[in-house]
């Protein structure tokens, strides 16, 4: 509930907590909130958006969800990807002129595979001051509770659609020692894991699907074993993330490489060695075929 000061300012009660709408400096706020439980969004988020004299909304629907929730009572305006051209210079003019404008995205934080980044950059061009008010991020829940690295990790966003590409920026991101963390629409989840098994190696991975909702899951295992359970169940159903382990720690001297490639020759064909130690290695797969041919004419 809200309730007006004598000075004028608007004080909001949520529970036995007490915040009020103060005056913003003029900057452009990038406001981070709720992945899905409506009470995950902090004290100073509130009072941004309860201050602010204009805030932009991904979609103004979502958003006046989240305001009606603790009774906040603001006029909201359209910022998205598909009217950024028209509404950025109104929002850059809007700081430049002295107003406060906080910018939300559907859920999370603000330019973390949504709208903002164009928008951002024209305010900061423009001299403009840019304020981070930090909360909920989709990607940091899922790579805390997956059990995987997290002290070295890579956010890649979503894959490109269409197999090819697909495959290309998998192989880019193949020797990256780091933990991988991705956005995926879960029409595309099994698909999206097989390839990564297939580009990747069968490394080990977790899937957060529905964080902080009724029906959150973690599900964890190989990328080969997860990709064949979700391509075996019907399509799951809200957001996804996808966090995959680190690759193996990759042979260091030239000594090791081939020792590696001997190996794995020993196993299997020329070429799925070279195959799977370009995997683990994150060379070209090419050079490694031509050194495992020369070892073999060597020995």
């Amino acid at each position: 509930m809200d309730r007006a000061d004598t000075d004028g300012k608007r004080s909001y009660l949520i529970g036995h907590a007490e915040f009020s709408a103060r005056r913003l400096e003029p900057a452009l706020y990038l406001v981070a909130t709720p992945i899905g439980n409506l009470g995950d969004i902090t004290i100073r988020a509130l009072e941004t958006l309860a201050a602010a004299d204009i805030v932009a909304c991904e979609d103004t629907r979502v958003t006046r969800v989240l305001l009606d929730r603790y009774g906040i009572r603001r006029r909201t305006t359209a910022y998205h990807e598909h009217n950024a051209a028209e509404a950025g210079p109104k929002l850059v003019e809007a700081v430049l002129a002295g107003k406060s404008v906080a910018l939300v995205s559907d859920a999370g934080t603000p330019l973390l595979s949504d709208p903002g980044f164009r928008l951002v950059g024209e305010v900061v061009e423009a001299g403009g001051r840019v304020v981070p008010i930090p909360g909920a991020s989709a990607l940091l829940a899922a790579l805390t509770a997956s059990g995987l690295p997290s002290d070295t990790f890579l956010f890649a966003g979503f894959l490109p659609v269409k197999a090819g590409q697909r495959k290309t920026r998998l192989e880019e991101l193949r020797a990256v020692p780091a933990t991988l963390v991705f956005y995926e629409s879960p029409r595309r989840l099994a698909d999206c894991l097989a390839a990564m098994a297939e580009v990747l190696g069968d490394r080990e991975a977790a899937i957060g699907r529905e964080l902080t909702k009724t029906f959150e899951e973690m599900r964890r295992g190989s990328l080969a074993a997860l990709a064949q359970a979700y391509a075996g169940e019907d399509t799951p159903k809200g957001e996804v993330v996808i966090c995959v382990a680190p690759p193996q720690e990759a042979a260091s001297t030239v000594e090791d490489v081939d020792a590696l490639l001997l190996s794995l020759a020993g196993e299997m064909g020329a070429s799925r060695a070279a195959g799977e130690a370009a995997k683990m290695t994150g060379a070209r797969r090419a050079d490694l075929y031509r050194r495992l041919m020369e070892l073999k004419s060597d020995g």
